[in-house]
Formats: C-alpha cells, structure tokens, sequence
C-alpha cells in the first residue's frame, strides 16, 4: 500500500512549477523533497495536501484516487514553516483541535494530547499559552497537532527553517528517531541537505519543477547523476572531459565527479603509487583541513577534505605531496 503521485503538473503562466512528477511513498516511508528555493517542491508538498489542484496527473492512496478530494477529506497531517499555532488556544487545545473537528469525545481527546505531549517532550504543559513557549517547543506542539488525528499521511513544510543553527541541529536528530518510530508515512520538504539525509532514508532531489534524482540518502550522496546534482550536494571536484584528456583512468565521454573522499593524500617521497601533488591553498574549519590542490603531470587543480590522520603532517602552501587516485573515485556524469 502506499501513496502514489503520478505525472503531477502545475504551471503558474509560462512557470512550470511543477513538471511531470512521478512518486511512490510506502508504508512508514520518510522521503525528504530536496531542492533550491523556487524548484517546486513546496508546490509539490501544497498538490498532495490538496491545498493546490494540479493541473494534469494524479493522485492515489492505497489505490484509491484523491486528486479531487479536499485537504480535510485526505486525512493528511501538516506541520507549515510557521507552525501555524492558534494563538487564543492554549497547548493542550491546539494539539486537540482536529480531535474537536472530528468530534471526538472529550476523554479520548484528553488521552490523545497527553500521549502526543508525552510522545514530544511536553508533558505537563497542556495549559501553556503558546506565546509563551520557545520556537523548538511551538514546532514540537505543530507538530502533535498534526499527528493527533493519527493521518495517514504527515507532510512538513520547512519545518526547522525558522529556527537557529543550535537548535535546529538538535531537532533534527529528534526528528529523524521521532519519524522513524511512527507508523506514518511522511513527506519532508527541505533546502538543507543535513536535514534531508538525517531525516530521511530516501531523498528526491528537485530542479526547476522535475526531479533530479531519487534514490536512497547513499545513492544519491555518493552517486550524483549530473554535475548540477554533485555541485547542489557540495561535490566541488567536477571536470568536463576535455580537461581531462591527460588524467589517466578518468571518464572521457562527459562531465565526470572526482570522489575526494576516496583518494589518499601520500608524502611526497612515497613510492607506492599516486601522482605529484603541490599544496596551492591550506585552510581549516574545525578539525577540518581544506586543501587546493595542483596535480601537474594531469593539468588539474582539485580540492581535498581531510582530518590530520589522514596527512603526513600538518599541510603548508607549496608543499610536494603525492595523491593516490583509485579507478573507483571517479564518476561519469550526465551532462545537465
């Protein structure tokens, strides 16, 4: 069983917001939507809650058609980017409001909300103004109140975006073990690539309506199909091919990836292999060393991440060193 999208498209004018989308999300699924600002897939997230009616393709859940059924009919929870709190509502009613909607009675509604509040972290504050509450614990109350109703679907708008590094950092994680413990489906729509592969297991990248790639948090990291797709990820190593006409072992018929993850930064004087390498830029963000890279006898410069262990010392401008490229740290990329 699971909720199908099928050549989903909305055009806004000439902007082809939604292009074509074809989706499938199983049972107790988390799939983050991945993409720059403006690549659809908040407009893509607004046609499966049925906020926005498409303008061709379908949807289905459990092989039952609801592209023209209404949001409340759907049975879909959603947490927005601004929670979207009633602020005349205390804790305890926000998180019951859906319950109130579907007339439940007032015992199974107490019972919920304390579950839910237990569930988020917020036991005992049901009768808490939410004007009173921190931005992570109203992201937490928007995101019981979505879960009350027990959906069949959870969708989430950017829900992290609002607030700062620290707190979205601990969040997430929260996130991620929260999601994966429910028996819901979920979609998760994010531009933060950290948020997107902590969450969810299977990503799908968007570009200018269409996806880019779909594949699991692995395949789409390790194995970016085009050079737009490895650059968005941070690959920072991408080459046409006519650059690398003197590289041997590297792909020759398009764009390739160079997996610097995968290459070993040598001494100099070292026999075992490798090419000539000469330290142009050194610079550091934590443990981290960044280094640029020139590799002569190919004619290409590349960047290197590394931590000290995986240095013959620490790194200085001009330094000889050899680099060791294996046949697998290179990747053929599609040309878009």
């Amino acid at each position: 069983m699971s909720l199908h999208l099928h050549e989903l498209r909305k055009h806004y004018g000439a902007t082809r917001a939604v292009d074509g989308v074809t989706l499938e999300l199983d049972e107790r699924e988390t799939l983050a939507l991945l993409g720059p600002s403006g690549c659809g897939k908040s407009t893509l997230l607004r046609l499966v809650a049925g906020l926005e009616a498409p303008d061709a393709g379908h949807l289905s859940l459990d092989g039952s058609d609801i592209t023209q059924l209404p949001p409340q009919r759907r049975r879909f929870g959603m947490v927005f980017q601004d929670y979207a709190l009633f602020p005349h509502l205390d804790v305890g009613q926000n998180v019951a409001f859906g319950l109130v909607e579907l007339r439940w009675e007032r015992a199974a509604q107490r019972e919920r909300v304390g579950e839910l509040l237990e569930l988020v972290g917020l036991a005992g504050l049901e009768r808490r103004r939410v004007q009173q509450l921190s931005g992570g614990q109203q992201q937490r109350v928007a995101l019981a109140r979505a879960l009350a109703p027990r959906p069949e679907v959870l969708l989430l708008d950017e829900p992290l975006s609002n607030l700062d590094q620290t707190l979205r950092e601990a969040l997430k994680d929260e996130l991620s073990g929260l999601l994966s413990s429910l028996p819901v489906r979920a979609v998760y729509v994010t531009h933060d690539q950290s948020e997107a592969f902590t969450i969810a297991r299977r990503v799908a990248v968007m570009k200018s309506g269409r996806l880019a790639q779909v594949g699991t948090r692995e395949e789409v990291l390790e194995h970016p199909r085009t050079g737009w797709l490895a650059h968005f990820l941070g690959h920072r190593n991408v080459f046409e091919a006519a650059d690398l006409a003197r590289v041997p072992g590297a792909p020759q018929r398009g764009p390739a990836l160079l997996r610097s993850d995968l290459t070993r930064v040598l001494p100099a004087a070292d026999g075992g292999g490798g090419t000539d390498a000469v330290v142009r830029g050194v610079a550091r963000d934590g443990l981290r060393w960044k280094l640029r890279l020139a590799l002569p006898d190919w004619g290409i410069e590349l960047a290197w991440e590394g931590y000290d262990r995986e240095l013959p010392g620490a790194p200085t401008e001009g330094q000889q060193l050899r680099l060791h490229v294996p046949a697998e740290a290179w990747q053929e990329l599609d040309g878009a």
